[in-house]
C-alpha cells in the first residue's frame, strides 16, 4: 500500500484518490467548517461521538486488551511514546493491512512506526483545507510552491532546474537543499513564472528563503502561506509578511495524527476541534506560570487508534486556570500563545543527568533569527545562532547568561554564527541535536 500511494501521490489522480477521497473528504470537510463555528456543547458533543467509537476499536487492539480499556476516557492510562515505539503492532486495529504505514524519526533519533488508515489521510487533508478556504483560497484552481525536505536531486548537481512539476502542473515542488545564495536567482525566476496561490513551506526554509531575499533585495508575492512541522517564530512570520507581501498559516501536529492547532496571528494557536480529543495536562510551572503537556486521542485513524498519547508539546498558560477555562482552549474556543519545546529537547550531562528546558537559551535574544543546540559529547556543546543584522555583543552576553543557567560547569560550550542550522534527513531543524552516544550517558 505504502510503495502504491507514493506512486500516486504526485499525480492529480492521486490528489483525489488518496488525499481528496470522495468517500471520506467532503463530509470531513463539511464537519470542520461547521465545528469552527459551533459553540462549546456541539464541539462536545460530536468529539465524544466520535470517540466512542476509537474507543470500542482501540479495546480491540492487544494494547487495549492489556489495559483493559473501556468506554470511558478518563479510564485509560497515559500513553507514553515509548510504549508505542516498543511495540506498534500492540496498537494496530482492523484494517491494517488497508493502510499507509509511516515514520518519524523522532527526537531521540528511534523511528516510531505509524500506520494510517486511508480515511483518516483524508480526514487530514481537509482539516488543512478548511483553514486555507477559510483565507480565501480557491482549492479548483490553486497553484502550490512546495519548499520543505523533499528529495528533488542529488545535493551535489548544481544544475538548474531545482524543482519539478506534480498534480498535473498544480504544484512546483523546490529542493531545499539547493536554496542558498548562489542559487536564489533560479528560485525567484521559478516562482515568479509559476505564480503559487500558496505555498507549502517547513518554517526554517521559509526563514532561509526571506534572509536570502532580503539581502539581495528581492522580492516575491504569494497571497498565502502554510507552515508546518517545526516551530514558525514570530521574527519568520513577520519576515514573510513582509518579503512575500503573505499571509502565514501556521499548523501544529504530529506524526502520531491524536491533535492539531492551528494560528494565522502572532500568539494565537487554536486547537482544531474535530480532529483530536485534547486534554491539557498539568506538569509544572515556569515563572509564574502554568505548564501543561498536550495530550491527544486520534478520533479518526481505526487502523492505529492511540488513546490518551502524551504528545510531549507543551503549552504555557497563566496559572489557575478553571477547569472551564481549560475546557474552552481544549476545545478551540480560546487561544493558546503558541506550543513550547518538546520532551525530547534536553542535553545529557556528564553525570548523566537530563538537562530541560533548553529552549529557554533564546529567551529575551532579541537580535537572534533562530537558535539550535547541538551536543557532539556529553561534556561538550555548540550554540548556533543564526543573527540578524543587529546582532551585538549584548546579544551573545544574554546568550551566554541563559546557557550558564541550564548548563552545569563540566560542560563547555562554544557560540557559533551560522547562515543555516543542522537539518535531519527529512529536512527539519531542530532545537536540539545529540551526537550518537550521547544518549548512552543518560541515568536511567
Amino acid at each position: 500500500m505504502k510503495r502504491i500511494a507514493a506512486r500516486v501521490k504526485p499525480l492529480a489522480l492521486g490528489d483525489r484518490l488518496v488525499r481528496r477521497n470522495p468517500l471520506v473528504y467532503p463530509r470531513a470537510r463539511a464537519l470542520f467548517e461547521r465545528l469552527l463555528a459551533a459553540p462549546l456543547e456541539e464541539r462536545r458533543a460530536v468529539t465524544g461521538e466520535r470517540l466512542r467509537a476509537v474507543l470500542a476499536a482501540a479495546a480491540r487492539t492487544p494494547y487495549g486488551r492489556r489495559v483493559e480499556g473501556k468506554g470511558d476516557l478518563s479510564a485509560w492510562p497515559l500513553l507514553d511514546k515509548e510504549a508505542l515505539r516498543d511495540d506498534p503492532t500492540a496498537f494496530l486495529g482492523r484494517g491494517a493491512r488497508l493502510s499507509v504505514p509511516a515514520s518519524t524519526s523522532g527526537t531521540s533519533g528511534v523511528p516510531l512506526r505509524l500506520r494510517r488508515s486511508l480515511a483518516s489521510i483524508a480526514v487530514e487533508q481537509a482539516a488543512i483545507d478548511t483553514l486555507l478556504v477559510a483565507q480565501g483560497l480557491d482549492l479548483g484552481s490553486a497553484r502550490y510552491a512546495v519548499l520543505r525536505g523533499d528529495d528533488i536531486k542529488d545535493p551535489a548537481d548544481a544544475s538548474p532546474p531545482f524543482w519539478q512539476s506534480a498534480s498535473g502542473g498544480r504544484r512546483l515542488v523546490f529542493s531545499s537543499n539547493h536554496l542558498k545564495p548562489e542559487t536564489l536567482e533560479e528560485f525567484v525566476g521559478a516562482l515568479g513564472s509559476f505564480r503559487p496561490d500558496c505555498l507549502l513551506a517547513y518554517p526554517t526554509i521559509l526563514e532561509s528563503l526571506c534572509r536570502l531575499l532580503r539581502r539581495s533585495g528581492e522580492r516575491v508575492q504569494i497571497p498565502l502561506t502554510f507552515t508546518s512541522s517545526e516551530l514558525l517564530t514570530p521574527y519568520a512570520r513577520a519576515l514573510a509578511a513582509d518579503l512575500l507581501a503573505t499571509t502565514v498559516v501556521d499548523f501544529y501536529g504530529q506524526a502520531e495524527r491524536v491533535n492539531a492547532a492551528y494560528s494565522v496571528s502572532p500568539g494565537a494557536y487554536f486547537f482544531l476541534p474535530g480532529h483530536g480529543c485534547t486534554e491539557l495536562l498539568h506538569v509544572g510551572a515556569d515563572d509564574g506560570d502554568d505548564v501543561y503537556e498536550i495530550v491527544g486521542t486520534s478520533l479518526w485513524n481505526m487502523t492505529m487508534p492511540l488513546v490518551r498519547y502524551r504528545t510531549g508539546d507543551f503549552v504555557l498558560l497563566p496559572a489557575g486556570l478553571r477547569d472551564q477555562e481549560l475546557e474552552r482552549i481544549a476545545y478551540g474556543l480560546e487561544p493558546v500563545p503558541g506550543i513550547l519545546g518538546r520532551s525530547g529537547d534536553f542535553l545529557v550531562s556528564p553525570e548523566g543527568s537530563r538537562l530541560m528546558g533548553i529552549d529557554h537559551i533564546p529567551r529575551d535574544v532579541e537580535n537572534v533569527v533562530r537558535i539550535q543546540v547541538v551536543q557532539e559529547a556529553p561534556e561538550r556543546v555548540r550554540i548556533l545562532v543564526i543573527p540578524t543584522e543587529r546582532y551585538s555583543q549584548a546579544d551573545a552576553a544574554r546568550i551566554g547568561h541563559n546557557v550558564s543557567l541550564k548548563l552545569p560547569p563540566s560542560m563547555a560550550w562554544s557560540l557559533e554564527l551560522v547562515e543555516e542550522l543542522e537539518r535531519t534527513p527529512q529536512g527539519k531543524a531542530p532545537l536540539v541535536i545529540r551526537r550518537p552516544g550521547v544518549d548512552s550517558a543518560a541515568i536511567r
